[in-house]
């Protein structure tokens, strides 16, 4: 339980520092926010919890696979909000397609034979 806290304060500081960051500077709080940090701190936890290295590596290779789905949010939400999109739909529309981008890349990992 108390590795529980610690991780979620942790990942909580971690965001509000990405904020605050973002606020004054955009592209720095971008650099930090773009840092590979929260899968960094999972596989310490991971080893932490269970030292079992084939579960590390397991994690590694899917996040992988999985931040390539994610990457065209970045470039959708800026075109939008510069057409004047309502910054809500925006992002629930990234969210949406992120979503879907997710899906298509887990069944052509699953075609491969690479299980998420």
């Amino acid at each position: 339980m108390i590795m529980l806290i610690f991780k979620a304060i942790v990942s909580g500081v971690l965001i509000a520092i990405i904020s605050e960051v973002a606020r004054r500077s955009p592209g720095f709080g971008a650099l930090i926010a773009s840092l590979p940090l929260i899968s960094i701190f999972a596989i310490i936890w991971i080893w932490f919890e269970t030292k079992d290295k084939y579960k590390i590596a397991d994690h590694s290779e899917a996040t992988f696979w999985l931040v390539i789905p994610s990457l065209p949010m970045f470039l959708l939400i800026p075109f939008l909000l510069r057409l004047n999109w309502n910054f809500w739909v925006v992002l629930i529309f990234s969210i949406l397609v992120t979503f879907v981008l997710y899906l298509l890349t887990i069944k052509i990992l699953a075609l491969a034979n690479f299980k998420i």
